[in-house]
């Protein structure tokens, strides 16, 4: 792909306010319910915090389930399930010539006021940590330390054969050189990095194979279908654990690894606190429950004059 053709995209993207496009309609959040939110926290200096991908559609990553705006709504994409894409080339071929073309762009998104307030949280002692859904990278970029990605990152690639990993920029730089065509500019990025492009470049795309065992080379991200790793989940398990509690903020909870570990929480009697737009899985769980937009709560939050 040549470089003016990303750049021509990314300068779309970023001046059409497509950072806010992909938030779902909202009602503006009250202030007695932030202050509410700032109460249940402020005696839970070990709460554990879980994000979804309602917390990235303000920094222009979409997420797949919002009502009018996510993927599902826009497009009939679905994603890639883990079995197809270990069985069948094509789906490899697929996934890896739309990521290839998505990748300049969503690696570049950068974290926006709750990624920020979420490190500052964690700076001041107010959170033990993070676990995210999201494979997006955007806490780290914002510089919180102790995050799980629960469904791994789109900034790794492994093989799926031995234990060779390469760093997402780098085989990106090696997609380039064997794809010196690879030329039209993406119309969507999507949750996981990919995006929609014609049919025939992507019968044409070139996969290298592992330069160690030959074998297929995936991104390290959770797909559909596939299982969270047992060293993740005890992780996970041990946080909330040691907790006094879960914020869950931007995810509707559908998928079980999240919906998991409130049922964990309230088998410990601990409670459960929600922000996000719209229904959750778990909202008769919760002790608390705001429908509104994260940026407009968490950023609120001990902001101490």
């Amino acid at each position: 792909m040549r470089l003016t053709n990303i750049l021509r995209f990314r300068n779309t993207f970023t001046n059409s306010g497509a950072t806010l496009q992909f938030v779902p309609k909202h009602n503006p959040v009250l202030e007695s319910d932030v202050k509410l939110l700032e109460d249940f926290l402020m005696s839970k200096p070990n709460i554990v915090v879980l994000t979804g991908a309602g917390i990235s559609t303000e920094s222009g990553i979409p997420d797949y389930r919002s009502a009018g705006v996510g993927l599902y709504a826009r497009s009939n994409h679905r994603p890639v399930q883990h079995m197809e894409f270990v069985k069948s080339q094509a789906i490899r071929q697929r996934y890896w010539a739309r990521n290839f073309v998505g990748w300049p762009t969503f690696s570049s998104t950068e974290p926006n006021v709750t990624h920020h307030a979420l490190a500052r949280f964690e700076r001041e002692g107010r959170i033990q940590g993070i676990v995210t859904q999201n494979v997006d990278r955007l806490h780290t970029k914002a510089g919180a330390k102790n995050v799980v990605e629960l469904h791994g990152s789109g900034y790794v690639v492994k093989c799926l054969s031995c234990e060779y990993r390469i760093d997402r920029h780098e085989f990106q730089n090696i997609l380039n050189t064997i794809n010196p065509e690879f030329k039209d500019a993406p119309d969507m990025v999507r949750p996981d990095g990919d995006v929609e492009i014609p049919l025939d470049y992507i019968e044409n795309f070139k996969i290298p194979s592992c330069p160690d065992c030959g074998g297929n080379l995936k991104p390290e991200i959770v797909f559909f279908g596939d299982s969270i790793p047992k060293d993740r989940a005890h992780k996970v398990a041990e946080m909330i654990y040691n907790s006094d509690g879960l914020l869950v903020l931007g995810s509707s909870l559908m998928v079980f690894s999240g919906y998991r570990m409130v049922l964990q929480n309230k088998d410990l009697n601990l409670p459960v606190a929600i922000v996000t737009i719209g229904e959750t899985r778990a909202d008769h769980l919760a002790e608390i429950k705001l429908s509104a937009k994260c940026g407009d709560v968490i950023p609120k939050l001990f902001n101490f004059k």
